[in-house]
């Protein structure tokens, strides 16, 4: 475990092996207003989301959290620093009692703001880096957007009194940069790396082509954990694979757990280990799930311990039971731990959880049959915050064809990108038609 606590607030709370009660963690966009424009982002975040919380609002919800017994609060966008008094409200967090840790892009994490979160008491700030160079520029939407990650995180190392955390999004793009991306973050004094699949959420159900496919966890899980062998645990980096990287393969135990006898994965832990606020008040089970599915109610009309306790759309969530899952999740030997995964991915996929195809296990399962599961979007998504398309799983030979990556390897060139520095954000149509090969630096590349 990461900085398991124990009283003091200036430790964080990162990680858990079970339900707890209360929640530990809360993670709260405070704003949907963000700098950058990520192909990923299941918020589609850019604008601000109306009916944001006012000041009084957020410091009344923060006196919530603490009455609930909330031991973290982790602070997102958007971009949070974009909020004109997102200081105040890390105040209030940490003279409540509670840790208060932020999320960023890191796009205008500049020293002034880096010593203004010092000073409301933020004490690790994780800075979300998804490749080496236009790698990252690309899937975050903004020219500069790696040079300006790398220096924030330079900065806050500098302070010598915020801990530095790396969020990696792994897709078709980053993947073949994560042997590089684990030695820049030796490099840079990370403490640890969180990494996580690309959902089809928001932003990125509108590209299925930077999605993995299930039988990619056939190499993903063996790279994580030689990475972890051989890079990030010489160098002093922690790796922590997300909540939607499983499960219960042979790398499971090392890789979530650091090889603890008897400890293996239990279930989708939202709206019982965690909870997620929207900016405009909305609680969910974790931040990430479906707002239209998900929601449990508004802080403006409900306290947030009645939502917690009473409500369906957070208590349910660990209600699962076998006969609530489907497909492939239904009949595995391990369904009544496991409950199929992450809720927030089988939702994206098939609007419902209960079967969920990204899983190490249940890849080398159809791998001894000479088989594996391809998904294939067969429903866009309407174009909103949180929405999701849906998808089909195909099952099929397994050293059957790659599918339609719908110009996948156009993007994969990493270009220059001309003609985009105006807006900085980079459309669709606009990066098609400004690319040209280029040439990019790397650091050590190791072949996974």
């Amino acid at each position: 475990m990461l900085d398991v606590y124990d009283g003091d607030p200036t430790k964080t709370v990162r990680w858990w092996s079970g339900p707890s009660e209360p929640p530990r963690v809360c993670v709260w966009e405070i704003t949907l207003k963000c700098d950058l424009g990520c192909r990923h982002c299941g918020s589609r975040a850019g604008a601000e989301r109306p009916g944001e919380l006012t000041l009084e609002e957020a410091l009344d919800t923060v006196k919530q959290l603490a009455a609930l017994g909330v031991r973290e609060v982790t602070l997102i966008g958007g971009e949070a620093y974009l909020r004109d008094d997102w200081v105040d409200i890390a105040s209030a967090i940490t003279k409540a009692g509670m840790a208060c840790t932020m999320v960023t892009g890191g796009y205008r994490l500049d020293d002034f703001r880096i010593q203004e979160a010092l000073a409301a008491g933020i004490r690790r700030i994780g800075v979300s880096i998804d490749g080496i160079g236009a790698t990252h520029d690309h899937l975050r939407g903004r020219i500069g957007s790696y040079e300006a990650a790398l220096d924030a995180a330079r900065r806050i190392m500098a302070t010598g009194r915020i801990g530095l955390s790396v969020n990696t999004q792994i897709n078709r793009l980053s993947l073949p940069e994560l042997p590089a991306l684990a030695d820049l973050l030796v490099e840079i004094g990370a403490s640890a790396w969180q990494v996580q699949l690309t959902v089809a959420l928001g932003r990125a159900a509108d590209r299925p082509d930077l999605l993995l496919q299930p039988y990619d966890m056939l190499n993903v899980m063996p790279m994580l954990a030689r990475l972890k062998r051989t890079i990030l645990e010489p160098g002093g980096v922690q790796l922590f694979p997300g909540n939607n990287i499983g499960y219960f393969g042979p790398h499971e135990p090392y890789l979530r757990y650091g090889g603890a006898d008897g400890h293996t994965w239990s279930g989708c832990l939202a709206g019982q280990a965690a909870l997620g606020l929207e900016a405009d008040g909305t609680l969910k089970g974790c931040p990430s799930l479906p707002s239209a599915d998900y929601g449990a109610g508004s802080v403006r009309t409900s306290t947030i311990e009645d939502m917690w306790r009473s409500s369906e759309r957070i208590r349910g969530l660990g209600a699962r039971t076998r006969s609530d899952l489907w497909g492939f999740c239904a009949t595995c030997e391990h369904a009544d731990r496991c409950k199929a995964g992450c809720t927030w991915t089988a939702h994206a996929l098939f609007g419902r959880p209960g079967n969920n195809p990204f899983c190490h296990h249940r890849a080398l399962t159809l791998a001894g049959q000479g088989l594996r599961e391809r998904i294939r979007l067969v429903e866009r998504a309407p174009g909103v915050p949180f929405d999701y398309g849906r998808f089909e799983i195909i099952e099929e030979p397994l050293d059957g064809e790659e599918g339609d990556q719908g110009g996948l390897e156009e993007l994969a060139a990493l270009a220059t990108l001309l003609g985009a520095a105006g807006s900085g954000v980079w459309s669709n149509a606009g990066l098609r038609a400004a690319t040209a090969k280029t040439a990019q630096p790397r650091h050590r590349e190791a072949a996974p």
